[in-house]
Parts: C-alpha cells; structure tokens; sequence
C-alpha cells in the first residue's frame, strides 16, 4: 500500500508515521517543507518530498508521480492563538495547501481515500446543552484558526459530495505528548519546567487560562485513530476524536508540577490569554468507536511524564 502523508514531520505526523511503520506493510511517502528532525531516526524507510503545498504545480506533479493508494493530510497551520496574530498566513496555510491536494488527488487518483484532519475548534463557541459534542453540534468558530478549519471540513465534505473523492474528516480535540510544539499550554508546561530545572530560567512558570476545561488525548492515540478512521471509516463522513473525558487546564498544570521538585511560582501572562476563548471542551467519540473500535489507551499521567522527559531531554541536550 502507498501512502502519502502530508505534515509528515510535525507533531502528530511523526507519531502517524513510526505508527504506520509498526504496523502496516506500507510505502510511505511524505511532503516535507521544512526540517525533519522529528523523524530523522525513520528516515532510511521513507521517501520525503521537500517542496511546498501552496505550490498547485509541484503538488500536482508530485500526486501523478507517487500515485498513492491512501492520503493522509495533516500539514497545517496549528497554533490557535497564534492565528490571531497571523491570520492570513493561517487561512493561507489550511485553505489553499488542501484545495491543491485534493485538486490534484482528485485528477490523478479519485479513489484513494483522503483522511483530512479538522478540529474541535470548529465548534467554538460551544453552549452547556451542547456537551458533549458530538458531530452534529453546530460550527461557531471564534478564531482565524477556527475559520480555516471549517473551511477545510466544509471543503472536504464538498469533494465527497461533487467529485465522489472518498475523503473523511478528523474532528480532533487536544492533543498531547512528547514532541509537542511549546505553542501549546501542556508543553509550554513541560518545557518551562524543564528549563527550570536545569538553571535556564528563573523558577517562575508563566502561565494562561488555567480555569478552561478542555479534552486532552495523547498523540498516539490520536494518530491510531486516524489509521482505523482510513480503514474502517464511512467515506464522506466526519468523526470526533478525543478521549470523553475533561480535565482543567489548572490540573494538567498541576500533574506537571508534582513531577518535579523545582520550587516554582505562578504568574499569569496577559500575552497567553486569547481574545475569545471556550470554558469548556469535551468530546462525544461514539462515532468514532462505533466504526472502528478505537479506544484511547494511554492516560493522561503517561503522557504528561512523556512530555516532561522530552522537554527534558531537548533542555539538557541543548537541542531547544
């Protein structure tokens, strides 16, 4: 089986990536556009392609020269809050990398099926009588980054109903585990932490919204989910991925810090805190189950001490 996968070396991309090589007799191919650090150990059994999806013609060149059988998109513009600062650059990076892609999937290979990843984010603002959320719950973004993600599930589902392009939509909620960006507030965690310890920073932890509620579900879990979602899942159709399961944002902080015996200080950052923001996220995953028997495995406390051994890893390694 040939599978492409775009976002091959971020976060969740490298997580699907040694995943697939686990378990799946596979060819795979992946798009890469900046470094590839994340996979470098995998590098010997993969093809990388290094270019630019924004670019209709590479991407359609590329597409008629692997022919794959399965497409996994994951290359995207990622951080929520940062889209607030860079809002073009977010719709850029999540419209036009995945219209080019399907574009050119749909020319060359219409019956691959495309697993695209969304996100919980295109509930938005989400209402007490709407949790859990299921895949029904209405779209009501409340960030640039909510904007474009509709835009590709929206656009996704539109390829399935005009081209019978197979696509199928992973609705994620928060993600987390080791390799994680420190955009995000769990990793941001860990890597201040880290960086505490080993005398870098001063032992004062810089901190957001800690009374926001949201679903975290451990990478490897999600990326599992995806693979399933591509076997087993209905083409055309959207799944919620996420564990169920709410924890404060004031309680992953406070897992991280019984980790630890640094003596550290809170102190809230109005630069973390967004302009509008969800008191509470969390997931309705039958769906998804129900399809495919995917269930999250890993706990929340693994996947928090995972994080804090690669921060600290990358800290006393000098590798940041």
């Amino acid at each position: 089986m040939r599978i492409f996968i775009t976002g091959i070396a971020g976060f969740a991309g490298s997580h699907l990536t040694e995943y697939l090589l686990s378990v799946a007799d596979a060819d795979i191919h992946g798009a890469i556009h900046r470094h590839n650090h994340r996979i470098q150990h995998l590098l010997d059994r993969l093809t990388l392609h290094r270019g630019d999806l924004r670019n209709a013609l590479w991407v359609r060149d590329l597409i008629e020269s692997i022919r794959p059988d399965a497409v996994l998109h994951l290359a995207a513009w990622s951080d929520v809050g940062g889209s607030w600062q860079q809002p073009w650059t977010t719709y850029e990076l999540n419209i036009q990398c995945q219209l080019n892609l399907l574009e050119a999937v749909r020319r060359t290979c219409p019956r691959a099926p495309v697993v695209v990843i969304t996100s919980n984010e295109i509930y938005g603002l989400v209402r007490p009588d709407d949790l859990p959320i299921n895949e029904e719950t209405p779209f009501r973004p409340n960030s640039p980054y909510g904007v474009s993600k509709v835009t590709q599930d929206v656009m996704a589902f539109q390829y399935w109903q005009s081209h019978n392009l197979p696509t199928l939509r992973m609705r994620s909620f928060n993600h987390i585990g080791p390799g994680q960006s420190d955009d995000f507030a769990a990793s941001s965690f860990a890597r201040q932490i880290a960086e505490i310890e080993a005398g870098q920073r001063a032992p004062v932890m810089h901190v957001g919204n800690l009374s926001a509620r949201r679903d975290f579900t451990d990478v490897r879990d999600v990326v599992r989910a995806y693979w399933l979602a591509l076997l087993h899942g209905e083409p055309g159709c959207a799944y919620n991925v996420g564990s169920g399961r709410s924890y404060a944002v004031q309680e992953v902080l406070d897992k991280l810090l019984a980790l630890t015996d640094a003596s550290i200080t809170l102190e809230t950052d109005p630069a973390r805190l967004r302009p509008s923001d969800v008191p509470v996220s969390v997931c309705d995953n039958r769906r998804l189950t129900a399809a495919t028997g995917w269930r999250p495995d890993i706990p929340l406390e693994r996947s928090l001490a995972d994080l804090l051994s690669y921060w600290r890893g990358q800290t006393h390694g000098g590798d940041l």
